[in-house]
């Protein structure tokens, strides 16, 4: 078997490849209309497209995973992101745009099986470690990522972006084949295909929804039939999932009161989190006769590409943390620093280094909660049920971000002032899309503060007796 320090590194390149995704396109994304030749509305799909994929296929390829392995699910998805990648380069127009990026948005699913693999084949000391490294990735891939884009695409041909993921898709799929092991376990059972193809027609409408509301209108009858509609699709998939016997996502184990709790909060930091990702870019990026800072995509982008590091730079420390004192209390810390963020902004948002402050005590918030969360639902749900309850929670996290997308959105985009013939989002604004985040940061404080902390008795290690 490789050196176990070996996998851990593999795993964590896989979710950095893998969160890159998201971030991908922000530097050419007010440039598309023209680079495509369509309307904003259309180009939108670009970023939804995405974002769709990737909350679709998470829980589905974790009960994948769970079924017929969790390594052979991590190179489907490679591959998957790699044509992704290619027909995305090769593409003149929107269509093959769009379609590329549908196919890389299912590499999402990488993390959370990733963590998965890790409860499967490492011993039990170095699990908390390596889950808060593969945790972190989330975050670091987008901080670091946005800088990186921003200075392929300001000085070669936005295609270049795309051939670099397809390079590095194959270089991540030949690291897994060779160094990480093939996990032993599997839960038996046949694939729920009605289960699947219901839950992503539920998910489609409701992310949908969401993230052209602004646009459409949040009362328009598109809006509200597919928001809707997705939330009716969704509770008649749950009652069935409850009556089959074979069933996508085992949602008694889901209700359970420490994986409930926990993935709560997660919809709760995700919300806080991405508030950032939308409204601190956005001041830094807007002209200083507006009231923001003037900076240039890159500049702004290097402001808040801390936040990345700090999240890498904890996560040994919130592995031995939660060995210590248990994950709730990584959880909790986490969400105070959000909070911390959040009100330090409400107070002091006149300088770019206190933007700079702030964004470190993001990175804090988010590297402490996102390790907190795969540990609290291992120490939940059995070890055949990790890959899909790992992609549940990614789930709740990516509703958190799409929620966040929407409402921060929605508010910049309501409360502006016309400069230059240009709606730009006022001071207050900002104040607004600042509170929202602190609330959503406060909600996750007070349900960590009630997640229960003893183990469940369902929590095993393969190689150690129980």
């Amino acid at each position: 078997m490789p050196p176990q320090g070996a996998i851990i590194a593999v795993l964590a390149v896989a979710g950095l490849c893998s969160s890159f995704m998201f971030t991908l396109v922000v530097p050419i994304q007010t440039k598309l209309p023209e680079l495509l030749d369509a309307s904003r509305e259309d180009t939108a799909w670009v970023v939804t497209s995405t974002l769709v994929a990737a909350a679709v296929m998470t829980p589905i390829a974790g009960r994948l995973g769970d079924m017929y392995g969790k390594r052979r699910m991590v190179l489907w998805l490679l591959a998957v992101m790699v044509v992704g990648s290619i027909i995305t380069a090769l593409s003149p127009g929107l269509v093959g745009v769009i379609i590329g990026r549908t196919l890389q948005g299912a590499m999402t699913g990488v993390i959370p099986l990733g963590i998965s693999i890790l409860r499967d084949v490492l011993h039990k000391d170095r699990v908390d470690s390596a889950i808060a490294l593969i945790s972190a990735t989330l975050g670091v891939g987008g901080a670091l990522g946005l800088p990186v884009s921003a200075l392929v695409t300001e000085y070669t041909d936005w295609h270049v972006l795309f051939w670099m993921t397809a390079a590095f898709g194959v270089i991540v799929f030949g690291l897994v084949v060779w160094i990480v092991p093939v996990s032993v376990m599997r839960t038996g059972g046949r694939f729920d295909y009605l289960g699947a193809i219901g839950m992503a027609v539920g998910l489609v409408g409701i992310l949908i929804a969401l993230s052209r509301g602004n646009e459409w209108g949040w009362t328009s009858p598109t809006t509200l039939l597919l928001g809707v509609g997705g939330v009716g699709v969704l509770v008649l998939w749950g009652w069935y999932q409850m009556r089959a016997s074979a069933p996508l996502l085992n949602l008694r184990v889901a209700a359970r009161l420490p994986v409930l709790l926990t993935n709560l909060a997660s919809l709760a930091m995700g919300f806080a989190l991405f508030s950032s990702s939308v409204a601190y870019p956005q001041i830094l990026e807007l002209p200083v006769s507006t009231g923001g800072f003037g900076l240039s995509l890159l500049a702004a982008s290097l402001i808040v590409m801390p936040s990345g590091l700090v999240m890498m730079l904890l996560s040994p420390y919130s592995g031995k943390l939660a060995g210590i004192f248990g994950p709730k209390l990584l959880l909790v810390l986490g969400a105070i620093a959000l909070l911390c963020a959040y009100g330090f902004t409400l107070l002091f948002a006149s300088e770019v280094w206190q933007i700079l402050i702030a964004n470190v005590l993001i990175g804090v918030g988010i590297g402490f909660g996102y390790s907190a969360m795969p540990m609290l639902i291992m120490r939940s749900v059995p070890q055949s049920e990790t890959g899909a309850s790992n992609g549940l929670n990614a789930l709740f996290r990516s509703l958190g971000t799409s929620g966040a997308a929407a409402v921060v959105g929605a508010v910049l985009a309501t409360h502006t002032e016309v400069i230059g013939g240009v709606p730009t989002p006022t001071p207050l604004a900002f104040q607004y899309a600042f509170l929202l985040g602190g609330g959503a940061a406060l909600v996750a404080l007070l349900i960590g503060l009630v997640i229960p902390s003893k183990r469940d008795r369902h929590e095993q290690h393969p190689s150690l007796p129980n």
